[in-house]
């Protein structure tokens, strides 16, 4: 089994959204940013990905669609999600393309330990949302589904180690790397950059009809292969009851005052649906939320809890999260931002959309634009659409008593604390579970170490700290064994604290600096006396 290229896994890519029902031309837009997010660390990257896309070379396009994708390295894509969320017989197969595309988008460029580590948490990322079944499996399922992956294990193996090989060779070529070029993009010089923009999405397949807004319309899929048709369609998951959404909320690390709150609008908001269905009048309650806190404090997560649990009870039509910022909102132009901003909210009707630092709309006629189009869109489709506005709290407060039209939207804020030590080192042991990894001896220890060095201000990444040292421990953990042949089960699984160590950050840290509890106390030190002319 070999890693297919970035040009024929974002081909796989769109066929497997039309056979999913989904819009091929979104989904090469995911694929596109989602690569240049994995890659952006490898060196000379921008090169071989502007070429399997098929655009001239553009450094600043690249590094737009990588920043565009970043939030998709730790999260599901909101077509996975929509896929999810369907439960068709496709879904599966649609997240299972998005991971082969990061495995392809690590081998770009000089392939690092970093990109094989993003590589490998984006594709996880991608893949829960289709595995997650409401109920538990019966012991006969279970130990059907334990035969299962014995009898794939081998496979499995065989691709992980195929793709080390693939990566070391691409690092050793030195006939792909230019003698006179610097920095991180090799070859640059002479390179005109053109306006930045997004590379133009690969038409889908033959006999496709592209999707239009609404991914329940009908499409005609390609004919399966031979292997693909006499395999039995999957029956679609059912989908999950409140109480089991409420259950996941539950299983979050810390947050018992977001947890509380979650409940107490969800109850709410349940009696008033429930109240409206047999013709009873109710107080107006709005369910647009204000999440504040410091980033990597679970916003995120929680907004797409949230989504879930208000289409369970009835408030959302799908439950699907779409994430923006401001650069998805605003256009270059008066007169685009209205457009782009209702193009934007079309995508999540049915569902949330999630605005981070949404504060960043203010100060100026473009952010004031799209704000406004966000004020009709939340009017126009009060039924069906959700908007989550997040960021840090004092900005929060003035981008909301800035325009009467939010503030009379947007009555309940929920505040994110930020973790405790030990809740941290319990969100990476989390995550490591959940990416098939465990964690050696020592290991909690050195992130503890690490920890202990953090500033803890506004700016310190809580979870995302977690999860950036997880991604460039599996990347360095991969580096680690890319010469051993035949690694044991055991070695693919665990980590060990080299792994989170850096080897291109100082020897020396604050535990060096400190002298031994026998060491002689050091006096003032004596500098001899200047010389004079007689001596």
């Amino acid at each position: 089994m070999t890693t297919p290229t970035l040009s024929d896994a974002l081909a796989a890519l769109s066929r497997a959204a039309v056979a999913a029902g989904l819009d091929p031309h979104a989904a090469a837009e995911e694929g596109l940013v989602l690569s240049a997010a994995v890659a952006e660390s490898n060196r000379g990257a921008f090169l071989d990905w502007c070429r399997e896309v098929g655009v001239d070379s553009s450094a600043e396009a690249f590094m737009d669609a990588a920043v565009r994708g970043r939030r998709f390295r730790r999260a599901p894509t909101p077509l996975a999600s929509q896929a999810a969320v369907s439960s068709g017989p496709h879904a599966a197969g649609y997240a299972r393309a998005l991971a082969d595309v990061c495995h392809a988008a690590a081998t770009l460029g000089e392939p690092g330990p970093s990109a094989l580590g993003a590589a490998s948490l984006a594709a996880a990322a991608q893949l829960p949302g289709v595995h997650h079944a409401p109920t538990l499996p019966s012991a006969p399922d279970q130990d059907a589904a334990q035969r299962e992956f014995v009898r794939q294990a081998p496979a499995i193996l065989t691709d992980v180690l195929t793709r080390l090989r693939t990566s070391q060779d691409s690092l050793l070529d030195v006939t792909r790397l230019d003698p006179a070029a610097g920095g991180a993009f090799p070859g640059l010089g002479g390179v005109a950059f053109p306006t930045p923009s997004l590379p133009a999405v690969p038409p889908p397949p033959a006999g496709a009809t592209p999707q239009a807004a609404d991914p329940a319309a009908t499409t005609t899929a390609p004919p399966p292969a031979a292997d693909e048709a006499a395999e039995p369609a999957s029956p679609p998951e059912p989908e999950k009851t409140v109480e089991e959404w409420l259950a996941e909320l539950d299983e979050l690390i810390g947050l018992a005052r977001v947890k509380s709150e979650i409940r107490r609008q969800t109850a709410i908001l349940r009696v008033d649906a429930l109240r409206t269905k047999a013709g009873l009048k109710s107080p107006t309650i709005t369910r647009h939320l204000i999440f504040t806190g410091n980033p990597g404090t679970g916003k995120t997560t929680v907004a797409r809890l949230v989504a879930g649990i208000y289409k369970s009870i009835g408030l959302l039509s799908k439950g699907q999260l779409v994430e923006v910022d401001r650069s998805e909102l605003v256009a270059g132009y008066l007169g685009q931002t209205a457009i782009k901003t209702a193009e934007v909210a079309a995508k999540a009707y049915g569902g949330v959309l999630f605005i981070d630092e949404a504060y960043s709309l203010n100060g100026d006629q473009y952010g004031e634009e799209a704000i406004n189009t966000l004020v009709k869109e939340m009017e126009d489709h009060r039924d069906d659409l959700v908007v989550i506005v997040a960021g840090y709290p004092v900005p929060m407060e003035v981008f909301i008593s800035n325009n009467p039209g939010l503030a009379s939207r947007f009555r309940t804020t929920i505040t994110f604390d930020d973790y405790t030590d030990d809740e941290l080192r319990d969100i990476f042991g989390s995550m490591s579970a959940k990416s098939d990894y465990d964690l050696g001896d020592g290991v909690l220890d050195e992130f503890s170490r690490q920890l202990a060095e953090q500033v803890r201000d506004e700016n310190f990444g809580n979870g995302r700290y977690a999860r950036n040292l997880l991604e460039a421990a599996i990347g360095r953990h991969a580096w680690r064994l890319r010469e051993v042949d035949e690694p044991t089960l055991e070695e693919l699984r665990t980590l060990l604290p080299e792994d989170l160590v850096d080897p291109d950050r100082s020897s020396v840290t604050p535990a060096t600096l400190v002298p031994p509890e026998d060491a002689e106390p050091v006096g003032p030190v004596e500098f001899p006396a200047a010389p004079t002319e007689s001596s």
